[in-house]
């Protein structure tokens, strides 16, 4: 599925979601939600290699161009409000996937209307990121997106100061890198609107969780994937060898291979 055609659903507040569809657009298929600091061009490479459903179609969340604004009201019930528009304007899903922030969303998603099957790569849920939330407000208010761009990979991902240096001295990647920090303060603060749930995903048929090797038992992802597996007891649970958080930009061969593997389980 190499080609794509872009679909713009508005969501109300004046913004407006959208998203890339690869193969063919009026069949359901897999639909995939990003998480925080990625967009819809960051899956083109999973989505191109996957085939297992008629199309593949990736969201634009809010506050990532081409969609629209993320609005004063912002939560995380605007996005899985916004998901919802998305999956009746594409007809539905066969499958919803989501990785990091946008695996939660689609796993509060499968609580509120009934999804055939929902996977979610390393779901992140509170307590995650609370300890950098207050530098990342101050970074905000000061639109200071270098030190936004320094908190993820440094204080979140846990990368060495010379690795960030070297994504740095890429003008290119780190100008790309400011534009997904825009949204990144609102989105972390969105987790700490309302108290966790007890349970996701209840109206889901099937739910898999896919876990990176890498980051199985370490913080933050691991641990952050630990919480959420235990508020969904019938999930089965996968490990995706040799891989961390980023695989879909690391191995995307290997993640689309695990997601058709989970297609064929239906």
């Amino acid at each position: 599925m190499e080609q794509s055609i872009q679909k713009k659903f508005p969501v109300g507040d004046g913004s407006w979601i959208t998203v890339d569809v690869y193969g063919d657009p009026d069949a359901p298929g897999l639909v995939v939600v990003p998480g925080a600091m990625s967009d819809a061009l960051g899956w083109r490479a999973v989505a191109t290699a996957v085939d297992a459903w008629p199309s593949v179609a990736v969201v634009n969340r809010r506050g990532r161009a081409p969609s629209g604004p993320m609005t004063a009201a912002y939560s995380l019930r605007t996005e899985v409000a916004d998901l919802g528009v998305v999956l009746d304007g594409l007809g539905g899903a066969r499958t919803l996937f989501g990785w990091s922030y946008g695996g939660l969303i689609a796993l509060l998603a499968a609580d509120e209307r009934p999804l055939r099957q929902v996977i979610a790569y390393e779901p992140v849920i509170r307590p995650f990121g609370l300890d950098v939330l207050p530098d990342l407000k101050a970074a905000d208010e000061a639109a200071d997106r270098d030190t936004a761009v320094e908190i993820v990979h440094r204080r979140i991902a846990g990368l060495d100061k010379p690795v960030v240096d070297a994504l740095r001295a890429d003008r290119e990647a780190w100008e790309a890198l400011r534009g997904l920090a825009a949204p990144l303060y609102a989105e972390l603060a969105a987790l700490y609107g309302e108290p966790a749930p007890d349970a996701l995903a209840r109206r889901a048929d099937r739910v898999d969780l896919i876990v990176g090797g890498a980051s199985r038992g370490t913080a933050p992802y691991g641990t952050s994937f630990e919480d959420v597996a235990r508020r969904v007891p019938a999930a089965e649970v996968h490990e995706l060898p040799g891989q961390g958080h980023m695989a879909h930009l690391q191995g995307p061969a290997e993640l689309a291979r695990l997601l058709e593997g989970l297609a064929a389980a239906r």
